[in-house]
């Protein structure tokens, strides 16, 4: 199993469905929005809090318009289909087709009838409000998530002067599948599972005033794939800019392949579904006719017995994405807008016998000279022990070095703040704190499992606190472009990273497990370390990142 899918499924023996963890519901009038089109009745989960669950953004992606970019939302047909009644959005939507984490599941649960968000407001909230909007995309390598697992409901009631957006997109093969015939429109679209991201942002700017955010004040967020979908909205080539401000949690780097390096990958899934026979275009008319389990199977299969670029996820398509996300940050194409970007301490998602061969199996067009260099970046006299030598010369071109990249560029015109997350999952039973760990705290002590399941482990009041301090920063930079505005009065001065002084936060629990005082503080990025992520930036074409 790779990291990312064990950091996925943690608790894997324990899951539990989260539709089944119920939140406390208050009887209280106020919890309808009418969007114009329709009205959704929503739950009360706290006494603050209404959350308006499973409204759809996009047209049902199915039939024809599978491995297709979403459809705008038929506002028509979704009031005529409610008449004069309030639409229930107060249970959690069907999640997007699952794919294996190849940790013994089989992948395959969930619906194509999954292009939802469901929004938190502050109750009272309405149109004229203004409130600052958070977009949240979630993880799972592109291949596996279920935003029900990370509920913002506590967030809200922590601070009702937001709005938050959970975004379902479509994930595996239903979301990425890609051939170079899809250049043409009339064969498919590459990056489907991207473009529903956009339909949703596009959805937000028209409807999200409704439930009273202001749709000019939109900030995006995400952990993981979540973070790299961020990091590749910053890039990505749209007629319009849908938000104002960018959260990138533990980017994760994977390649961007071109359609043409996919096609192996194709030719394979299409056989394993029952139609690899054919021109094209009749295997394509078969696989859109093909059962979810057909896909299921196939693209679990193709996953685990195909070399090279294995995994179903974005492309370079010379329409959306022009070229590598690093590049393009490198040379000063990318929206202008603030970020916060960091990761772990501990984190890898690449894992083999040696540095040089789970770097190579991460990036599948990195020479044999190229590693080589890397290794060297790396020596161990450097390190306290092996271990730590792997885990960082594979972690920071895996994922760390996404926040200097990052940060690198965005700091030359706008403002920049990172950090270092440092403190450990405490039911994960490894050392060090690991990629998603932030996720366990900043979710309600969340754990996910096969399936988009998962379990909830109740947190401690240390734990509840040091939640507290994180999610007052991050709703800080949403409310006003900075993380220290709206902080608690107990957390240190986040200083900005500039490319001469490279200032960073150590997020971490108070040591002594005092409630009332921050354990956090303020570090500088090592100079060995922005000497290999700039190493690792300069080797984009390697990478393909």
């Amino acid at each position: 199993m790779s990291k990312i899918q064990n950091a996925a499924f943690g608790s894997a023996l324990l899951a539990l469905l989260l539709q089944s963890v119920v939140l406390p519901v208050f009887s209280a009038a106020g919890n309808i929005v009418d969007t114009g089109y329709a009205q959704y009745r929503g739950n009360l989960t706290f006494p603050n809090t209404v959350a308006y669950l499973g409204i759809p953004y996009a047209e049902p992606p199915l039939g024809e318009l599978r491995f297709r970019a979403p459809l705008p939302l038929n506002t028509t047909r979704v009031a005529a289909e409610a008449g004069d009644k309030a639409i229930d959005a107060t249970t959690y939507p069907d999640f997007c087709v699952q794919g294996s984490t190849g940790g013994g599941d089989a992948g395959g649960a969930g619906s194509e009838d999954c292009l939802k968000v469901n929004i938190y407001a502050p109750v009272g909230a309405k149109k004229g409000g203004d409130l600052p909007v958070l977009v949240y995309i979630h993880g799972g390598g592109y291949f596996f998530g279920n935003p029900a697992n990370w509920p913002f409901d506590h967030w809200i009631h922590q601070s009702p002067n937001v709005v938050i957006v959970s975004v379902y997109y479509r994930l595996d093969a239903i979301g990425f599948l890609s051939i170079p015939e899809f250049s043409n429109p009339v064969n498919g679209d590459h990056n489907a599972g991207f473009s529903d991201q956009i339909q949703a942002l596009k959805w937000v700017n028209e409807h999200i005033s409704a439930f009273g955010g202001n749709p000019q004040a939109v900030t995006i967020n995400g952990e993981s794939a979540g973070g790299a979908s961020v990091e590749l909205h910053l890039v990505a080539n749209t007629e319009q800019n849908l938000f104002r401000g960018v959260i990138a949690q533990s980017v994760y780097r994977t390649p961007l392949a071109t359609p043409e390096q996919r096609v192996p990958q194709f030719q394979l899934f299409a056989s394993k579904a029952g139609c690899g026979t054919g021109s094209v275009t009749s295997q394509l008319a078969c696989l859109r006719s093909a059962s979810i389990s057909a896909l299921a199977r196939a693209q679990d299969f193709v996953v685990s017995n195909i070399a090279g670029y294995h995994l179903f996820q974005p492309v370079v398509d010379e329409k959306i994405f022009t070229d590598f996300p690093t590049r393009q940050l490198t040379n000063g194409k990318f929206k202008d807008v603030p970020v916060i970007v960091g990761s772990t301490t501990n984190e890898t998602l690449a894992g083999g016998p040696t540095i040089a061969a789970a770097l190579q199996g991460y990036f599948p067009s990195m020479s044999n000279e190229t590693a080589a260099a890397f290794v060297a970046k790396y020596p161990i006299s450097e390190f306290a022990s092996t271990a730590l030598q792997v885990q960082v010369a594979t972690g920071e071109p895996s994922v760390v070095c996404g926040r200097h990249i990052i940060a690198s560029a965005v700091a030359k015109r706008n403002r920049a703040w990172t950090y270092r997350y440092n403190q450990p999952n405490p039911t994960s039973g490894g050392s060090g704190t690991a990629h998603a760990a932030e996720n366990w705290m900043m979710f309600r002590g969340i754990n996910t499992g096969f399936n988009g399941t998962g379990v909830l482990t109740p947190m401690t009041p240390i734990e509840t606190a040091f939640a507290e301090e994180l999610i007052a920063y991050w709703l800080s930079f949403v409310r006003s472009g900075n993380p220290n505005t709206f902080k608690l009065a107990r957390s240190p001065l986040w200083s900005p990273f500039t490319n001469s002084a490279k200032s960073r936060i150590v997020l971490q629990e108070d040591q002594h497990n005092i409630t009332t005082q921050s354990g956090s503080f303020l570090e500088t990025e090592s100079a060995l370390e922005s000497q290999r992520c700039s190493f690792a930036a300069d080797q984009v074409v390697a990478q393909q990142n």
